[in-house]
């Protein structure tokens, strides 16, 4: 009987790999020994439950189990192909999730595993969290250089100026306006679109912004209608860009749990709370 005392949760970071890359993955055979599996036709069965736990949950089983092939030394120095998996960090997941709960080193795996994952979510939250903001405060300075722009062609009231931002987002939302938008995302009036945006969206309208800014004072265009036709046709040449590329469209694109003013204020709240210096 195996010595579990041997075994620790150090043991799955270990085995840990990583692509040429830096993608960390897991390959099946060695989780397999890790968690006490001796044939290699019984741990599939794990593994094959683990998939369709992948698919319930709407994820694309090939990005996190990939069938690959290797050598090993076998007798004598001999070389032989085996077949295994390149499992990621989720799918790894997955499998404790569906083996056997008798065996201790299991539970072991189930902790390592979901801490681990919950750990890189907040990670990867927090870098969206940042890079939402950096965008978000350089399209407020790209839209203060857009309007200077936009008024030296001649938009030059209130009102002008926002129909000629409508148009920019109508090119790039397919037709949706500012009003359009807002009722897409279930925003209310006082509310900023581009503070429920993600950092892909946002950069999208980034891209807009500067594009129109160049364009309006490198071909010195003049004229309201000429202006707004202008933004309407750069919009319109991002969505096609992303198109082309094989991206979501904006409007397709998921709305944040938070808002840019609320990630703005969450370090002042911790501040008042003493929980940072």
């Amino acid at each position: 009987m195996p010595d579990i005392e041997k075994y620790s949760q150090s043991d799955f970071e270990k085995a840990k790999q990583h692509t040429q890359d830096g993608v960390e993955f897991w390959y099946a055979r060695d989780l397999k020994d890790i968690l006490e599996y001796e044939q290699w036709r019984n741990f599939l069965q794990v593994v094959e439950k683990a998939k369709e736990s992948c698919k319930n949950a709407k994820n694309d089983i090939g990005e996190h189990f990939a069938d690959v092939s290797k050598l090993i030394v076998a007798g004598k120095g001999a070389k032989r192909e085996i077949d295994d998996i390149m499992l990621s960090r989720y799918a790894c997941y997955l499998i404790v999730q569906n083996a056997d709960p008798r065996k201790k080193i299991i539970a072991l795996g189930q902790t390592y595993f979901a801490v681990k994952t919950r750990e890189r979510e907040n990670d990867e939250a927090f870098i969206e969290d940042q890079k939402r903001f950096a965008i978000r405060n350089e399209l407020k300075n790209h839209n203060k250089s857009l309007a200077e722009a936009a008024n030296m062609s001649g938009i030059d009231s209130p009102k002008d100026y926002a129909i000629f931002q409508n148009k920019g987002y109508q090119g790039l939302y397919n037709g949706l306006g500012v009003k359009d938008i807002h009722k897409r995302k279930g925003l209310d009036k006082n509310q900023k679109i581009l503070d429920h945006m993600g950092s892909t969206e946002l950069a999208a309208n980034l891209f807009r912004a500067t594009q129109t800014d160049d364009k309006l004072r490198r071909e010195n265009i003049r004229g309201k209608e000429n202006a707004n036709k202008t933004h309407f046709v750069v919009g319109k040449k991002v969505r096609q860009t992303i198109k082309e590329l094989g991206g979501t469209m904006p409007e397709y694109l998921e709305l944040p749990e938070k808002s840019i003013k609320e990630i703005e204020e969450k370090p002042k709240k911790r501040l008042l709370q003493g929980e940072i210096e």
